[in-house]
């Protein structure tokens, strides 16, 4: 028997209010402020929050229902409001110093994400100076903090991939996410012009895939935070697609099941092209996509292998364009039911839902990447630091 998900159970009630908020979304082009109220008020910004600041510390699985769900009434509110979500996490894996500064007066706080390694850094004493214009921060708006990425030259003459944490004092958002599709996720640019960063918000990504960081073993009974930040990262991508797929046919449907039995006499060939509809709801569900595997590891007290389930962001990875690619308003009447504008709008945000998480951040969600990193894993090769 499933187990009962509480907080997909409060999220159930806020979705028709969302789903009538959709379009002004896309005017806005960020998610409206009402919507990320809405979802405050229930905790769904606490998923993997620390219990300590009155986080849930949710399962994955869990989550992933909930994200499913409310992409099924606004992509963009689901694709921005996951990641405000799952940055907590990795917030989690900072040191306690960081920690209590973000939450320890806003238990509410939240971070949005610029996470490819872009910035320009100057090393001055006690840290880093940072710099550089961060594209496709999405939820920015809504974020007390961001999350970005920089290169750090290390004492072996190489660099790291690391991870830097800035208050919203310390950068400006640009207004400059013109799209297609998934309009309202306030995907934004932030500009960072010389902001001092000390070195207790600094983490190298490797770390956090490995247990290493200075935020690892904090919080000995937790069933999260043993696990490395990147299934959780990376876990919203899958999940909105699922949902936007699943409301594109479930929009279908109704959009269609009364044509079909006025023309079934004469076959009915208006159907959306869905080459597999394993792929929406494969065995297991979108659970066998978030590894029962990595899910096992994270409750456990000891540090992940350096390259923890290979296959498992595979499958992360591969979800999105599927879901992308495979489902389609079809064809049929110009008239337009109740059910149409739904269709329309799930075909513009299906697409860009997968080219955003594969362009912009393409170590989680790039199959082709994630390939790479299973095949030096099956061969015996060192991971690629590139691809942490």
């Amino acid at each position: 028997m499933k187990k009962p998900n509480p907080l997909l159970e409060d999220l159930k009630p806020l979705l028709p209010t969302i789903a009538a908020n959709a379009a002004r979304a896309e005017q806005d082009r960020q998610v409206p402020a009402e919507n990320i109220a809405l979802l405050k008020g229930i905790g769904l910004h606490r998923a993997f929050q620390p219990k300590l600041y009155g986080g849930l510390e949710i399962s994955l699985p869990e989550f992933a229902d909930c994200i499913a769900a409310l992409a099924g009434a606004c992509a963009s509110t689901a694709w921005a409001m996951s990641l405000l979500c799952t940055h907590s996490h990795q917030l989690a894996m900072f040191p306690a110093r960081l920690q209590e500064e973000i939450w320890g007066t806003d238990r509410d706080a939240t971070a949005s994400s610029s996470i490819a390694p872009f910035g320009r850094i100057e090393e001055v004493e006690g840290g880093l100076l940072f710099s550089g214009e961060m594209g496709w921060s999405s939820g920015s708006d809504h974020a007390e903090w961001a999350i970005v990425g920089c290169r750090r030259a290390n004492a072996e003459g190489t660099q790291d991939y690391c991870f830097a944490v800035l208050p919203r004092s310390d950068y400006v958002i640009r207004d400059d996410w013109h799209a297609a599709g998934m309009k309202g996720s306030g995907t934004k640019t932030l500009l960072i012009d010389k902001a001092f960063v000390p070195e207790y918000r600094i983490q190298k990504a490797k770390d956090m895939m490995e247990g290493k960081s200075a935020g690892f073993g904090l919080y000995p009974d937790s069933k999260v935070f043993y696990s490395p930040y990147r299934p959780y990262f990376a876990s919203g991508f899958s999940t909105v697609s699922l949902g936007v797929a699943e409301r594109m046919l479930q929009a279908f449907r109704e959009d269609r099941q009364p044509r079909a039995r006025l023309h079934r006499r004469r076959g009915w060939r208006s159907h959306p092209r869905i080459d597999a509809p394993g792929r929406v709801h494969p065995p297991g569900g979108r659970r066998a996509g978030l590894s029962r595997k990595n899910l096992a590891g994270a409750r456990r007290p000891q540090r992940p292998p350096p390259v923890p389930q290979p296959r498992d962001p595979g499958v992360l990875a591969h979800q999105p364009g599927l879901c992308g690619e495979d489902v389609h308003p079809g064809r049929g009447s110009p008239v337009r039911s109740r059910g149409w504008h739904r269709l329309v709008r799930g075909q513009r945000d299906a697409a860009p839902v997968a080219r955003l998480a594969h362009d912009r951040r393409p170590c989680h969600t790039d199959y082709d990447v994630c390939a790479q990193i299973l095949g030096r894993e099956l061969m015996g090769l060192e991971p690629d630091p590139s691809m942490v």
